[in-house]
């Protein structure tokens, strides 16, 4: 596997953007920011913040899978939040991602004043492929 180079996920939505889905820099993935944004539509998931963390986590998961790595590789998360308010039902989706049994990643979270497009959660990360 060649760990200096791009990813793009088919099953992720476009970037919004000149920025990649991911960048590898050797054994570590940078894994760019993810809205809840559709894949197929290109549009925000209705449905609240609940509906928007779940499709940001599902974009996360293709870009992972296109780079050929799982969720238990992921060792640092950031989250942003339009309001910090949301923080517990962005968090309990989280966690059905994520395994207590294989040690959760690091991870920040963040209010911010305004994500791209109107989006109400944003999630990036890093993995490490050899984890």
């Amino acid at each position: 596997m060649s760990k200096n180079k791009t990813i793009t996920a088919e099953n992720a939505p476009a970037a919004v953007g000149p920025y990649s889905h991911a960048c590898w820099a050797g054994e570590l993935l940078f894994v760019s920011g993810q809205l809840g944004l559709d894949p197929a539509t290109g549009a925000m998931a209705e449905g609240g913040v609940e509906a928007q963390a779940k499709q940001a986590m599902q974009n996360f998961q293709a870009v992972l899978s296109a780079a050929g790595l799982g969720w238990n590789q992921v060792v640092k998360t950031t989250i942003f939040l339009q309001d910090m308010a949301d923080f517990p039902a962005v968090n309990a989706i989280y966690a059905e991602y994520l395994s207590a049994e294989e040690g959760y990643p690091a991870r920040a979270c963040v209010q911010v004043a305004k994500l791209p497009l109107g989006g109400l959660v944003e999630v990036e990360g890093v993995a490490h492929a050899a984890r």
